[in-house]
């Protein structure tokens, strides 16, 4: 990783979007930041498209889509989208009703196997907003220790699950979909383009393990500086690390890219 001042100028001018997830990047115990609310104003005040991909749950989203700047909240790991217009959220999804019907149940089987085999998992508070997806507690309101959470991940893959771990939670879902599928699917929805023909006009702020699959195909992914938690389990690192923290450093981030236009 190297400091987000050596992000070349001509890199960043040449931009058309920024991907962003949202705990712990723009956010601080839970809330978004005033610094990191204003970045995403004035982002989309310069004219850059502004997408946030999160696992968390669309329920938990829905507020959040239609109150910040934003083109779209891609929640669940990239399962669903919601997006605002004249007043109303629309809601999108990757998989078609029956096949949601049939995951659903299969991944509450899952979610209560891992909750009565491994000690101390619980699930997520936000669960009962999630529809594509499970989550486990391990550093929001409940503490896991490595070996826990990866005893909740190889049970969650024996469920056929695949699973990641981000900042607060471990998710777990049946599909294709991920952060990356989510952001390739997003851009062909809202704008009709393929997003493998434009990587390089898009850049990626992330702060975890979850990210780390974005920080791998995008060039101009950043990390912000709580990043270096997550430093020993990541195969893939943001080419760039932002000086300051969470919603600090998104801003730092988006400063950084104004700066070039």
């Amino acid at each position: 990783m190297r400091p987000l001042a050596e992000w070349p100028a001509e890199a960043r001018r040449g931009l058309v979007g920024v991907f962003t997830d949202i705990d712990d990047t723009l956010t601080s115990v839970g809330a978004i930041t005033p610094d990191a609310l204003q970045a995403l104003v004035d982002l989309k005040a310069a004219g850059l498209h502004v997408v946030a991909i999160t696992g968390r749950p669309v329920g938990w989203s829905e507020p959040f889509a239609a109150a910040w700047p934003v083109d779209s909240i891609v929640a669940e790991n990239g399962a669903v989208a919601l997006t605002a217009a004249n007043g109303a959220l629309s809601k999108r999804y990757q998989q078609d009703a029956d096949t949601r019907v049939v995951n659903f149940a299969r991944m509450q089987r899952a979610l209560s196997r891992v909750e009565r085999e491994v000690p101390g998992a619980v699930r997520a508070t936000d669960s009962a907003g999630r529809e594509c997806d499970i989550a486990i507690d391990h550093s929001e309101f409940v503490h896991l220790d490595q070996s826990q959470i990866a005893a909740v991940v190889a049970l969650m893959r024996d469920e056929g699950l695949h699973a990641t771990v981000s900042s607060i939670h471990i998710n777990g879902w049946y599909g294709a979909h991920n952060k990356r599928e989510g952001a390739r699917w997003i851009v062909r929805e809202l704008w009709g383009r393929a997003l493998d023909a434009e990587m390089d006009r898009w850049a990626y702020v992330g702060d975890s393990t979850n990210d780390q699959l974005m920080f791998q195909h995008f060039a101009h992914s950043i990390g912000v500086a709580n990043i270096a938690r997550f430093v020993p389990q990541l195969a893939h690192l943001p080419s760039y690390v932002t000086p300051s923290e969470r919603g600090a450093g998104f801003a730092e981030a988006a400063r950084a890219i104004l700066a070039a236009r």
